[in-house]
C-alpha cells in the first residue's frame, strides 16, 4: 500500500470482480481497489486471463491471494507481479469452510510462522509491495498480546503493511456472513497496534459505513477500508477524492457515472461478456434517491438491454436527483 493510500474498497468474494472495480473507479480516482480473493493454486493452475485480467484504469489495484504454502504463494505472487498488480496481499481473515479446509484465511492467525514463511518466500521473488489482511484474532485468542505477537512475527519476516478487520473470526459456530456482524468490533485494538508499531502501515476494516467514519479512523490509523457499504451504496465513492484526499476535482454525477459505465458495457458486450454480469454491480447507484426502485426494476427484468439504460439517461430531468 503506497503512502498516499487513505481509503480502499474491501475485497469481497463474488462482488469485487473487474467489472465492479471499473464501476467503482469511475467515481473515485484515489480509492485503492482490491480483487476478490483468489487462491494461489488457482493462479498457478487456472485460467490466468479470467482470474487476473483488469482494465488499466483500475490502478491502484491490489491482488489478494489465499493460501498457506510458501512455495505456491511465491509462485502466485510472481505471476501477480508480472500481471502488473500494484500490491499483493495475503488473506488471513476469511473464515469460510473452504479456506478452513485448505488451512488458510483466518486459520493462519493461529500459525504466524506460516504467514512469515509465505512473506519471506514471496519477498524473495517479487519487489511488488506485500501486505497482510487479518482479523484481531480467531476462536480462543483472547488477548491483545496474541495479536501483537502475530504482527511482530510477520513484520520480522518483511511485511510492514497490515489491514486489520476489527473483529475476531469464529471458525466454528458462525457462518461467514455471521462473522461479519456477530463478533463485536474492537477498533481500540487496531488503534493500539498503530501506537505500538508506529513505523508500520496500519489499516482498519469492519463496520465502517460512511466517509465521516473513515475520517474519524484516519486520526488513529493510516487508512480505512469500506466493504458492503461501498457495494450497496456505491455513489458514496463519488465523494472520496474530495472528502478524504482533498481533491479539487468536481464530484461526478450519477448520470455521468452511468453514461461512462454503459460505454464500458458496450465494449465488453462486444467481447461476449453477458450484460447482467456487469449491471448486477450498479443496482445501488441510485440508493436513497426517489427513482431508486424504478432503476432496480429496470436492471432486474428478465431481459436487460443496454438500450434501456440509454433511455433512462435520455429522460434527464425526470430522474434528477433530489
Amino acid at each position: 500500500m503506497n503512502s498516499q493510500t487513505k481509503f480502499s474498497v474491501a475485497p469481497m468474494m463474488d462482488w469485487t470482480d473487474r467489472h465492479c472495480r471499473y464501476f467503482h473507479r469511475l467515481m473515485s480516482k484515489n480509492a485503492q481497489l482490491w480483487t476478490e480473493m483468489v487462491t494461489a493454486k488457482a493462479v498457478i493452475h487456472g485460467d490466468k486471463k479470467r482470474l487476473l485480467d483488469y482494465d488499466a484504469q483500475e490502478h491502484s489495484l491490489v491482488l489478494q491471494l489465499g493460501g498457506g504454502d510458501p512455495k505456491e504463494m511465491a509462485t502466485a505472487a510472481k505471476i501477480g507481479q508480472d500481471w502488473g498488480y500494484d500490491e499483493i496481499n495475503i488473506n488471513v481473515g476469511c473464515p469460510s469452510d473452504r479456506v478452513q479446509s485448505g488451512s488458510f484465511g483466518a486459520c493462519l492467525m493461529q500459525t504466524p510462522d506460516t504467514v512469515a514463511q509465505c512473506i519471506e518466500a514471496m519477498g524473495e521473488v517479487v519487489d511488488t509491495p506485500l501486505s497482510v489482511k487479518s482479523r484481531i484474532g480467531v476462536d480462543d485468542m483472547q488477548n491483545y498480546e496474541e495479536l501483537t505477537n502475530f504482527i511482530e512475527i510477520v513484520n520480522n519476516a518483511g511485511c510492514d503493511n497490515f489491514v486489520i478487520h476489527a473483529r475476531k473470526a469464529w471458525l466454528q459456530g458462525l457462518s461467514p456472513k455471521e462473522n461479519r456482524t456477530v463478533p463485536p468490533l474492537n477498533y481500540d485494538w487496531v488503534y493500539r497496534v498503530k501506537k505500538d508499531f508506529p513505523k508500520l502501515t496500519i489499516g482498519i476494516n469492519g463496520g465502517i459505513t460512511s466517509l465521516s467514519e473513515v475520517n474519524e479512523h484516519l486520526s488513529q490509523v493510516d487508512n480505512a477500508m469500506l466493504g458492503r457499504a461501498a457495494y450497496h451504496q456505491p455513489y458514496l465513492l463519488a465523494n472520496v477524492d474530495q472528502e478524504i484526499h482533498q481533491s479539487s476535482r468536481p464530484v461526478i454525477s450519477r448520470e455521468q457515472v452511468l453514461l461512462e459505465f454503459v460505454a464500458y458495457m458496450k465494449k465488453q458486450q462486444a467481447n461476449s461478456v453477458p450484460v447482467r454480469s456487469m449491471t448486477r454491480h450498479i443496482l445501488g447507484l441510485y440508493h436513497a434517491q426517489p427513482n431508486a426502485k424504478k432503476f432496480k426494476r429496470l436492471l432486474s427484468g428478465k431481459v436487460v438491454e443496454i438500450d434501456h439504460l440509454y433511455q433512462w439517461l435520455d429522460q434527464g430531468e425526470a430522474f434528477a436527483e433530489s
